[in-house]
């Protein structure tokens, strides 16, 4: 999966969002597709946001050394998190209370561990969802540990390899590694050490304050004109 643009909400109004899955090829695959439209009495254009890929099948949990059972792991260093939320939020990510997730982070060579949460009262939610988003996202704050790559504080692109292997985690232990390419490969279990999603490949880039206007601004702002076609 590829994201080409991130989905803003706007301060007022709604947006409309479209998720279109294709038919099943000879292989067992089926495109999707996530497009949005700002609601606001305007008819503008859809925006597409990501298109990928998805297979049925059961994969191979990603990192295989990694035992989550075993916690902290054997001769990981602790590493401080004091200001961390604070100083991303000067970076222009803000992240809301249910998205600092990120309780504790070891680093162990080349790779990073960390423990991440949903807060106590919304841990209810974590059943309504493969892997609860904001899960997902704390376990990824963790890459700014990583070091080495300029787009290490930057935001999910493209996603490959992407499998569940369990659902309605609240609590996780993560693992991250430099893969190929300067990506990240991904491994998530639960407090038990059992698999919980893994990503083989995931590629990050820097996000603009630009990439993150008013999507309504493309139509409000623009120059239209009338004309006569004989």
């Amino acid at each position: 999966m590829t994201l080409a643009a991130p989905l803003v909400v706007p301060e007022r109004g709604a947006v409309r969002v479209q998720v279109r899955v294709g038919v099943v090829d000879g292989v067992g695959r089926r495109s999707v597709v996530v497009h949005s439209r700002v609601e606001d009495g305007v008819e503008g254009p859809w925006v597409l946001h990501a298109a990928g890929v998805l297979a049925e099948g059961v994969g191979a949990p990603v990192g295989g050394v990694f035992d989550g059972s075993v916690w902290p792991p054997v001769g990981a260093e602790p590493v401080g998190l004091d200001g961390f939320y604070e100083a991303r939020a000067v970076e222009g990510f803000a992240y809301g209370p249910v998205f600092q997730g990120l309780r504790a982070v070891w680093r162990r060579g080349d790779e990073v561990f960390a423990e991440v949460g949903l807060p106590e009262g919304v841990r209810g939610e974590a059943g309504a969802f493969g892997l609860h988003p904001a899960v997902l996202d704390a376990g990824l704050h963790a890459a700014w540990f990583l070091g080495g790559a300029e787009d290490a504080g930057g935001v999910p692109f493209s996603w490959g390899g992407v499998t569940l292997h369990a659902s309605g985690a609240s609590v996780v232990r993560v693992r991250l590694v430099r893969a190929g390419d300067g990506a990240v490969s991904v491994a998530v279990a639960d407090m038990a050490g059992a698999p919980v999603a893994s990503v083989e490949s995931l590629a990050m880039r820097a996000l603009s304050a630009d990439a993150l206007g008013d999507e309504r601004a493309l139509v409000n702002d623009a120059l239209f004109r009338l004309d006569w076609t004989p």
